[in-house]
């Protein structure tokens, strides 16, 4: 019975791992086949793919443009 809570909370770290690698490689500016890359290595090697992924920082930082803020100008 306990190598079957083993496995799961093995399994549930591997899902969980991949999905934090793939959500940090959203906010990266890569090639699609870079993207393929770095997913592949992060679900190929589940325990550690995910942190050589993140420590890697693979591509530039995506930018942001925030929409403008109100200034106030229209006060009396």
């Amino acid at each position: 019975m306990e190598y079957i809570i083993f496995r799961a909370v093995l399994a549930v770290y591997g899902v969980a791992a991949f999905a934090l690698a793939i959500s940090y490689l959203r906010y990266r500016r890569c090639t699609p086949l870079e993207y393929i890359f770095w997913g592949v290595l992060a679900f190929l090697f589940p325990i550690l793919g995910p942190f050589f992924v993140i420590a890697a920082r693979p591509g530039p930082k995506k930018r942001f443009r925030r929409p403008p803020q109100a200034t106030g100008s229209f006060l009396p």
